[in-house]
């Protein structure tokens, strides 16, 4: 459930007669996991032996397999994300969600994409989101944690699954968890009125159970997604773009989607321009990583007579150097000195 130094939360489930319970120990890892380099991540499902069942402590011995594994946050197993944004205070940044969307579309995760604070928007606009958001290929629900609406569908969605809220700060995703998880209590924050954005929270990755069955993993919020994809896979993280190579394929396989001749993807949808933002960014930061991955030259840059330059291959640096007849000299009659 939750991790803190070396010590991990552990939810056991118990059978005690023809009940199931969960029992949470405190547990700390077996040293042949430490050599084997084996982590343990939130969510993932153990084994648990030596368990001191009145200090409620164990050893965790064994992590079995994951389905799936998230690195920011770090989750393991979990079915879907539930990416949360208000309508209003903070403003709904069309941009901002498109980054998020196509961050988690790189996952493999499912995505269910939440706005809240609806009872901060007339309804005129609110729909006007909702066919927006559903062109763009997404499905959404709309809720107010003021007013509880649309609360009781959206806890139906969360059943049986493991869930990771995600989402910029200020959006109320502690919020919901204190609504769905009533004991939970987490600190809430309120929006900054200089910056119109929301402030940090939550400082640790935790997964909290619901009254029926699934879990609510928190992360840490943070204003801006973080894209690591190559530039030629970011096309099919967009809905929109997927739909247009199945019913048809560009001219070149390598295609970018810019300006290439026989493209099929290049068009007047909403969020091309988004796409061309998104795929500068991808290409820079590919190419920074290629630069500072790169290894040394080995030919260094000589100018020749006329300014004219030319390279020539380096040579294996000298591990002894023979002293010049100069030095020998001086060091010579330094020695002659010292014996006067």
């Amino acid at each position: 459930l939750a991790i803190q130094a070396n010590y991990y939360s552990v939810s056991l489930q118990i059978q005690r007669d023809s009940a199931s319970e969960a029992l949470r120990v405190l547990c700390t890892k077996r040293s042949r996991l430490w050599k084997l380099g084996h982590q343990v991540m939130v969510g993932d499902r153990v084994v648990v032996e030596e368990v001191d069942w009145n200090g409620r402590r164990g050893v965790i011995t064994d992590v079995l397999p994951r389905k799936t594994q998230l690195n920011r946050p770090p989750v393991a197993n979990a079915d879907q994300v539930l990416l949360m944004f208000a309508l209003a205070e903070p403003d709904l940044d069309p941009f901002q969600v498109t980054e998020f969307l196509t961050v988690i579309a790189a996952t493999g995760l499912e995505v269910h994409l939440c706005l809240n604070k609806a009872d901060l928007v007339p309804a005129q606009q609110q729909q006007a989101w909702c066919d927006r958001i559903q062109a763009w290929g997404y499905h959404l629900s709309l809720i107010s944690l003021h007013t509880h609406y649309g609360l009781d569908t959206l806890q139906s969605y969360l059943q049986q699954k493991i869930t990771v809220v995600s989402g910029p700060s200020g959006v109320g995703k502690s919020s919901l968890i204190n609504y769905l998880v009533p004991t939970v209590n987490q600190t809430v924050g309120h929006v900054s009125g200089k910056l119109a954005r929301g402030r940090h929270t939550t400082r640790h990755v935790e997964l909290f159970q619901l009254p029926g069955q699934g879990f609510l993993a928190d992360s840490p919020g943070f204003n801006r997604a973080t894209l690591d994809c190559s530039p030629h896979e970011l096309a099919l993280l967009f809905p929109e773009a997927q739909q247009r190579l199945r019913q048809g394929s560009c001219r070149y396989h390598n295609c970018l989607h810019r300006d290439e001749p026989g493209c099929v993807v290049r068009g007047d949808w909403e969020r091309y321009s988004y796409y061309l933002t998104l795929l500068d960014g991808v290409i820079a930061r590919q190419e920074q990583l290629n630069q500072t991955s790169a290894p040394e030259s080995s030919a260094k840059v000589k100018t020749k007579l006329g300014g004219k330059r030319c390279y020539e291959p380096k040579l294996a640096a000298k591990k002894y150097r023979r002293t010049s007849r100069k030095a020998s000299q001086q060091a010579l009659q330094k020695f002659y000195q010292d014996l006067d």
